[in-house]
């Protein structure tokens, strides 16, 4: 029987912290939405013009997650009319410093990508 190697004791295996952080802000558009409410408060047709290429359905299901993990709040006013709108939470901000730091890196190291391609 092979040994077993656990991810603990093998110094080659990425931090489970960072795999779980990188599979949830990873996850298509995530990033981008996060990034987006980086500028303050938005409303869900604010957030779908910012986000180009999102779908409704995708984005709704973003936001859903976002604030399910405590990273987005969900504000519903009762109007008339009726409104919802998306910040970042104290988790959310938070995460800031992260992502600016990835967006330096991505600037010096990272190939822009064609017009048609953004």
């Amino acid at each position: 029987m092979p040994d077993q190697i656990s991810a603990e004791s093998d110094p080659r295996m990425c931090d489970s912290a960072l795999a779980r952080a990188f599979d949830f802000l990873g996850k298509r558009w995530n990033g981008v939405i996060l990034g987006t409410l980086k500028t303050g408060t938005a409303g869900f047709a604010e957030l779908k013009r910012a986000v180009v290429g999102i779908s409704d359905s995708v984005l709704s299901e973003r936001l859903t997650e976002l604030v399910a993990a405590g990273i987005v709040e969900r504000t519903v006013d009762a109007g008339p009319p009726v409104s919802v709108s998306y910040r970042l939470s104290t988790s959310g901000l938070a995460l800031l410093p992260a992502l600016d730091e990835l967006a330096a890196w991505a600037t010096s190291n990272l190939a822009k990508a064609p017009a048609a391609a953004r």
